[in-house]
């Protein structure tokens, strides 16, 4: 018989604190696998996904002649055109789906448990569907631009440009079957982790 494996699909919008959350579940046992990590691993150079990047989007994307991404100037391209970033979605979602359906095998073949993939794109990928729960982790506009504008060096108008390329908070909220709210202090956010935590140990 396969080892239980009880997947959460994680997501939310940008700058909300999916991997704050993602970080706790991972205190509490969980295994989990960052998505933007996952990214950054395949857009190395040398990388298949690397190749098809600059294929499509020039050199002028790297910050040296054979070197990394920018992936600075990559989004001031996509979250600026809509045609851009279907473009690099439909190089880069394939190689992530890929990676993410050999790890989660590997965490079934190691005894399973409870397993968490974070996504921004978890529900317009497709991947609610390979999911048992998903969650979805929101916070406030105003904090959405904030931790841009101070976390990531994002001037005011870069940030509102990638806040405004996402879906409204709306509609991931009403697909999820947790829903952990960051607008508050740390503290809260833990309970509230704690709690949906607390409720799934049973079924693993």
């Amino acid at each position: 018989m396969p080892n239980k494996l009880y997947l959460i699909g994680m997501t939310g919008n940008i700058a909300c604190g999916k991997s704050t959350v993602l970080a706790m579940l991972a205190n509490h046992g969980a295994h989990v696998i960052d998505a933007d990590v996952v990214v950054h691993k395949l857009q190395a150079p040398g990388q298949l996904v690397y190749d098809q990047i600059v294929a499509a989007f020039g050199t002028d994307i790297l910050t040296e002649p054979g070197g990394p991404i920018d992936r600075r100037q990559l989004g001031a391209i996509v979250f600026a055109h809509p045609d851009q970033l279907r473009k690099l979605e439909q190089i880069v979602h394939p190689a992530v789906r890929a990676h993410n359906l050999a790890w989660l095998e590997e965490v079934r073949q190691q005894g399973g448990g409870v397993a968490v993939i974070d996504a921004i794109k978890l529900l317009e990928s497709g991947w609610k569907t390979h999911c048992d729960a998903v969650w979805v982790v929101t916070c406030q506009p105003e904090q959405q631009l904030e931790r841009l504008m101070q976390d990531r060096g994002m001037s005011e108008e870069e940030s509102r440009t990638r806040m405004a390329a996402q879906p409204p908070q709306s509609e991931k909220v009403a697909q999820a079957d947790v829903v952990i709210d960051n607008s508050g202090t740390l503290g809260a956010t833990q309970q509230q982790v704690y709690a949906a935590w607390e409720a799934i140990k049973g079924l693993v």
